[in-house]
């Protein structure tokens, strides 16, 4: 597995758009939901200053029901 990249937001937010998510509304605080009508994923991104924690990157990769590779394929 490959090892995960440390990204801000602007830069998961690059990816997801090319993996076809759209943004969709605001959720709680500085959080964003995100929405990908073909494959009818939602995944929640942080709208936060630095980087994503891993955690949470490994989080909204599976939420998108992408796998590690393909995101970073995607980058």
């Amino acid at each position: 597995m490959s090892k995960l990249p440390d990204l801000s937001y602007r830069d998961v937010i690059k990816v997801l758009r090319k993996a076809g998510f759209e943004y969709d509304r605001n959720a709680r605080g500085s959080h964003e939901i995100w929405y990908n009508n073909k494959t009818r994923k939602r995944t929640v991104i942080p709208h936060h200053s630095g980087s994503i924690s891993k955690g949470t990157l490994r989080a909204i990769i599976n939420q998108a029901g992408l796998t590690l590779e393909e995101f970073i394929k995607l980058l």
